[in-house]
Parts: C-alpha cells; sequence; structure tokens
C-alpha cells in the first residue's frame, strides 16, 4: 500500500518550503514525464560534492587514491538502496502499473535514483547546507565505521583481500614488456581478475612497481563500476 509522502517526510526529519520538489522526487518516469530525473542528476552530483568534502576534513593525511574508495565505498547505488530501505522509502513511490506489478518500488536503481532526487529537491528548496548537514546527517553511521587502515594498504594486497572476500580466484599480473637500458627499464604489466572482462596496465621501473599501478588501476575500476 503506498504511503503519503508527509509520512516519508517526516521520517526523514525534512521540511519543505515547495512541498510539490518532494512529491516530485518520489515520482518515477514510469508513472509522469514531470518526474524525478532531473532532480536526481542534480543530487547525484551534490551527493559526491558533500561526502568528498567530509572524507577530506576527516582524513587529512589520506592519498587521493584513498579518498576516491572511501568515496565510492559510500557513494554508491547498493548503499543508497540501503539508506533508502531503513526509511521505507519504496512505500512512498509514485510507480506506473508496469512497475508496480513488476515490484519496481523494491529495485536499488529506482530506490537510489529517488533518495539522490530528494537530495537534488532539498537543494532547489533550501540551498546547499541545509542539503549538506542533512546528506552528513543521514550518512552519519557509515561515516563513523569508516577506518583508513584498510584504505592504506598496497592495492595488490588490497585487491587480493578483495578477491578473496568474494570467494574468487586472485588477481592475475602478466609481464607484457620490459623496455630500456638495465639503469632504466620500464615495466609494463596486466592485471585481470574473474569479477570483470577488463584488464588494466600499469607502468614502473620495477614489475613490483607496474603491479602495484596495474591494481590501483584495477580497483579504481571495480569501485566505479559497483556505483
Amino acid at each position: 500500500m503506498m504511503r503519503k509522502p508527509e509520512a516519508l517526510r517526516k521520517k526523514l526529519g525534512l521540511t519543505f518550503n515547495n512541498p510539490e520538489l518532494f512529491t516530485m522526487a518520489l515520482t518515477h518516469r514510469s508513472a509522469s514525464s514531470n518526474n524525478n530525473e532531473r532532480l536526481e542528476f542534480l543530487g547525484d552530483s551534490i551527493l559526491g560534492f558533500v561526502i568528498a568534502q567530509k572524507l577530506y576534513d576527516t582524513f587529512p593525511d589520506a592519498s587521493e587514491g584513498a579518498l576516491s574508495r572511501l568515496r565510492a565505498s559510500l557513494v554508491n547505488e547498493a548503499t543508497l538502496a540501503e539508506l533508502a530501505r531503513k526509511y521505507q522509502l519504496g512505500d512512498a513511490l509514485v510507480l506506473g502499473s508496469g512497475e508496480l506489478k513488476s515490484g519496481g518500488f523494491r529495485r536499488d536503481s529506482i530506490l537510489s535514483d529517488a533518495l539522490e532526487a530528494i537530495m537534488g529537491a532539498l537543494f532547489k528548496d533550501q540551498g546547499i547546507v541545509a542539503c549538506q548537514q542533512w546528506i552528513e546527517s543521514l550518512f552519519d553511521e557509515k561515516l563513523q565505521n569508516l577506518s583508513l587502515n584498510n584504505w592504506q594498504k598496497d592495492p595488490k594486497t588490497q585487491l587480493q583481500e578483495l578477491m578473496q572476500s568474494k570467494k574468487m580466484e586472485l588477481p592475475d599480473y602478466t609481464l607484457i614488456t620490459m623496455s630500456g637500458p638495465s639503469h632504466e627499464q620500464t615495466f609494463k604489466v596486466k592485471c585481470s581478475v574473474p569479477l570483470i572482462e577488463e584488464t588494466c596496465i600499469g607502468t614502473g621501473i620495477s614489475r613490483k612497481k607496474a603491479e602495484q599501478a596495474a591494481a590501483e588501476l584495477m580497483l579504481e575500476l571495480l569501485y566505479k563500476d559497483s556505483q
């Protein structure tokens, strides 16, 4: 049974000067041409910025790569859908008959898009400060549970542990080329994992450094795909 938007709004701790923005944020394209797609586009950018700034301030010693992976662990479809379910957002979605019949109110992509659309709607209604405060509150528990320790491990170790956690074969590193004089050699190594078909090529002044570079690129690719 569909819940009225007001009930969800109160549960999220929000107020709106223009309630129509909130209703639009909950409206899927299957239900109306006046839907949440544009608000979702806006909210996605705002969320990325807010979390990036929070991580920058929280982890002053973290490298750019570590910050990127921390952000990717929070700003992704699965995490957003999890938060949406926590507040039973699906019960308030406005869906077309086809999406209703197919269970669209349970789908990760629809739930995560709607949550980002709410962020966009709040920004349009009250500006960046109110939006930032609400997003930080929404992610507070997950932000507190983050630890930089795991993200400071070298890329090869991180990638290996990721594969082990998924009970998959370990990453494979293949030397492609070794060029240059003996005192100034350049190594190129290809990294592949069972999770995806794409491979990543790293370059370094030693085989180990090339493997680390390839692993770093693979981690970035995997976290990007998970969003």
